[in-house]
């Protein structure tokens, strides 16, 4: 979904800008740099990007679709703060839908897909190996890629986009309570989903697709963490 789905009253330069101010805010989001329950007004987000209202209001919508922002009324917008139940619902949700799409997904499997998802594994591993802000950022990314182009290959636009809403959340539990501090999505998990994929058999993969959201779940760690101002969180 793109800004102008969300809200078409904006022209393409305003689509643009709050794209960018979505991007600025969801990497502060995953770095940790703001905290769940910090207040995003959109006075002090326009007055840092030199924005009008309306496109702060945008970039905040489109952050709310991912589940990254909450909007409550007479209140504003707030970073989610998935409790504890919450996240548990959100990796719940992942094992009643992933297997059904990796059962959907071999049925439409062809080479060049299989060509296309090991090309993004190998791009993964490298993200895997870089250090700081910036490649954390990209590894949490690519491993969450990796489930987005499977739910894509089934070819159910339904649950595609559930999947994209389940990932995007999944990223932000991950980026704010991962004890490993990456996404724990780990490359060798895709690479056996994607090994069994590739060979038929669909019963093995879905296991493993078990196996692996076991895995990303057990590195959470549930508690509170503290965050930066808005302005410091921003780098602005």
């Amino acid at each position: 979904m793109t800004t102008a789905d969300i809200t078409p009253d904006i022209d393409a330069t305003q689509e643009d800008r709050a794209q960018s101010i979505r991007d600025t805010l969801r990497d502060a989001i995953v770095d940790r740099r703001l905290a769940p329950g910090t207040k995003l007004s959109e006075a002090e987000v326009g007055t840092l990007f030199d924005v009008s209202r309306t496109v702060v209001r945008a970039a905040l919508q489109m952050l709310a679709f991912e589940g990254l922002v909450k909007t409550e009324r007479n209140r504003g917008a707030f970073v989610s703060n998935p409790s504890p139940e919450e996240a548990r619902q959100i990796f719940a949700s992942r094992r009643l839908i992933e297997p059904g799409i990796v059962q959907s997904a071999i049925e439409r499997l062809s080479a060049d897909v299989i060509a296309e998802m090991r090309a993004h594994l190998t791009e993964e591993a490298r993200h895997q190996h870089e250090r700081g802000p910036s490649a954390r950022r990209s590894e949490i990314k690519a491993s969450g890629d990796f489930h987005l182009m499977l739910a894509s290959v089934a070819g159910n636009a339904i649950l595609e986009k559930f999947m994209a809403e389940l990932v995007a959340r999944s990223s932000l539990v991950i980026a704010l309570y991962g004890r490993s501090g990456v996404s724990s999505c780990g490359h060798s998990d895709h690479a056996a989903i994607l090994d069994a994929l590739e060979s038929g058999d669909a019963e093995k993969a879905k296991r493993l697709m078990l196996h692996h959201i076991d895995h990303i779940e057990t590195d959470l760690d549930l508690r509170n963490k503290e965050g930066l101002a808005l302005k410091d969180a921003l780098s602005l």
